[in-house]
């Protein structure tokens, strides 16, 4: 669905890489019935061209220590909105800021790594923010599913 400006072999490279993007391009090659070179131009194509962002390691900090990850609602004054965009893009704390529809302006991720830094992060970060309206968070309880990026 996603993929339909691509050929089937860039799509069938994608697709794999998705699902582990250690592959080499031999073994990327094998998979899709090309040499490894031309794996290679393909790939390096798709990312001049910025159909692939990066390659990257996801961290569970919740398995390293105990961390907390929690999502924020966060109803904003229209006038403050790039105000508040802005102190909460500068948090170190803050993995995650989406502009939305409906009552709730932002949708925010944090991840802190205890509960008493959850609370110090509402109390002397957020509280205080001018053109902050309204504010929930939920904290995230166990990972069930979490897809990175589009779905193939």
């Amino acid at each position: 669905m996603y993929l339909e400006g691509l050929d089937e072999q860039d799509q069938k490279i994608i697709a794999l890489l998705a699902e582990n993007a250690r592959r080499s391009y031999s073994e990327l090659g094998e998979a899709v019935g090309l040499s490894r070179v031309a794996v290679k131009t393909r790939i390096e194509a798709m990312e001049k061209k910025g159909i692939i962002e990066q390659y990257t390691t996801i961290i569970n900090p919740q398995k390293i220590s105990g961390a907390v990850s929690c999502y924020f609602e966060i109803e904003v004054d229209p006038a403050q909105m790039e105000e508040v965009i802005r102190q909460l893009y500068e948090n170190e704390d803050i993995t995650q800021i989406y502009r939305m529809t409906g009552s709730a302006c932002l949708h925010v991720h944090a991840v802190v790594p205890s509960q008493d830094d959850l609370e110090k992060l509402i109390r002397t970060q957020m509280d205080p923010m001018r053109g902050i309206r309204s504010l929930k968070s939920h904290v995230i309880l166990a990972r069930v599913k979490d897809v990175k990026g589009i779905r193939l």
